[in-house]
């Protein structure tokens, strides 16, 4: 029982780590960019993550952990931040690699546009709302920054590869959220979030993995182009 969260790391990341290695995707030769963008976008969840866990916003059943808390957090939710990315930048880059898609950024405008609007409908409809209001607001800066200040041309690419990914999310996170277990290994306080789920998972939690993968992939682009250079 307490090597449940691990477990659902390890099984979310073996198999990605395995072909990282074949000769056709070579993903391994970009390990160091990966793991420069995934710290560096960790930090700022990690710390989210703590504040949410110290305000009560979620907490996590420690039954089913190792035991071992850093500043509140679980061991296995630090690795989260490093293992789920590793899966999801692993999957675009290997889908990117043989499927350019370069005809969607056509519809960058127009998927950041619905988008700010929604989620700042959203926000201000639930301003007493913290997790529903934080990840909203996180995620509009996010999408503006990406769009008009970098000026990312693969915004639309990276939300189909996530719509992709939600094949795995619904598994991992369903078991994170209570599925096919006993109880949740991540309670949320339902005073902190809009209530809506997709099986067990709160809606806000998809929208946080969105925002967290697009700012992987955007430092992960980065470090490629200085590790060419």
């Amino acid at each position: 029982m307490e090597y449940t969260y691990s477990l659902i790391l390890f099984f979310t990341v073996i198999i990605c780590f395995i072909a990282s290695f074949d000769k056709r995707i070579g993903f391994n030769r970009h390990f160091g960019a990966f793991i420069k963008a995934a710290i560096l976008v960790a930090i700022p969840f990690i710390a989210w993550d703590i504040y949410f866990t110290a305000s009560n916003v979620w907490w996590f059943n420690t039954d089913y952990t190792l035991g071992i808390t850093i500043a509140g957090l679980p061991l296995e939710e630090m690795l989260f931040f490093i293992f789920i990315p590793f899966s999801c930048v692993f999957t675009y880059y290997s889908i990117d690699k043989y499927y350019k898609w370069d005809s969607l950024s056509a519809l960058n405008n127009i998927l950041v546009f619905v988008s700010v609007i929604v989620l700042s409908l959203v926000a201000l409809l639930n301003t007493d709302k913290l997790y529903t209001l934080v990840t909203a607001v996180a995620t509009i800066l996010t999408l503006l920054y990406l769009h008009f200040v970098v000026r990312a041309v693969w915004i639309t690419k990276a939300s189909l590869v996530f719509t992709i990914l939600m094949l795995g999310f619904f598994p991992v996170n369903g078991i994170l959220t209570g599925t096919g277990i006993e109880s949740p290994i991540v309670n949320y306080n339902p005073k902190e979030f809009l209530g809506i789920r997709m099986l067990t998972i709160p809606v806000e939690d998809a929208v946080y993995g969105y925002t967290q993968f697009l700012l992987v992939l955007y430092f992960f682009k980065k470090n490629q182009i200085k590790q060419n250079a």
